[in-house]
């Protein structure tokens, strides 16, 4: 199972929100890049990160700390948040981004997703309000189910979907094995766990579940996550 810690960009900073709301920012780093090193050294393979202003903007508007991410840290990055057009995509890819994370344009446009996932490294984001999709940051909450959005994306050549329980967000009340289950089921795609992770424990049910992946926030911030440890339960050491 693979292990992403996360890093949310705010103003240029690194930040978690409770249930994705803007004004719930709690400051953790004013030097994003550096949290990106310490999960490096730790042993991470990826860094999962989120410019949250980009999710509201619909464009990129966390550039300079990004870059200084990719300049000081060897190892791979998922970047998603207010990717909505190929030039955007393109953009990241060149400045080195290993792969890019589609969310509320594969609602809108899910044709756009497709074509896309031809010709780059595509990650779709699936976030979810009580089972229905969420987007434009989590500020809106569609008609379509969670599970129906999934398999528009099955055979469709995307690396992974990455699906979020909104409610469970940041709260540290555990992760929603069965949601997740349901995505790599109606997608048959490699199905990446986020939203409410608590402690250890919540990797072994996600390991014990045959989960794909799990992102790791604010369990990490708030110390209640030994992440060295919980790298080498996923690799079964």
């Amino acid at each position: 199972m693979t292990i992403l810690p996360a890093i949310d960009l705010k103003d240029g900073k690194a930040v978690r929100l409770s249930k994705g709301l803007m004004d719930s920012a709690k400051i953790y780093s004013d030097e994003p890049w550096q949290v990106a090193k310490r999960f490096e050294k730790l042993g991470s393979e990826w860094v999962h990160l989120v410019d949250l202003n980009g999710a509201f903007a619909g464009k990129p508007e966390n550039l300079e700390q990004i870059k200084k991410i990719r300049e000081n840290c060897n190892i791979k990055l998922e970047l998603g948040g207010g990717i909505r057009d190929e030039e955007t995509i393109k953009m990241y890819l060149e400045l080195g981004i290993d792969r890019v994370i589609l969310g509320s344009i594969a609602v809108k446009n899910p044709q756009f997703v497709k074509d896309m996932a031809k010709k780059y490294p595509i990650v779709v984001g699936i976030d979810a309000i009580d089972g229905m999709v969420a987007v434009e940051g989590w500020a809106e909450t569609s008609d379509m189910k969670a599970t129906d959005l999934a398999k528009e994306f099955a055979s469709c050549g995307v690396e992974a979907i990455i699906c979020t329980d909104v409610g469970r967000d940041g709260m540290m009340t555990g992760v929603n094995v069965d949601f997740t289950l349901e995505i790599a089921k109606a997608s048959g795609v490699e199905t990446i766990a986020s939203g409410g992770l608590k402690d250890i424990n919540d990797i072994k049910r996600l390991i014990e579940a045959n989960c794909d992946g799990t992102i790791v926030g604010k369990a990490f911030y708030e110390g209640t996550i030994d992440l060295e440890e919980a790298f080498k339960l996923a690799k079964g050491e």
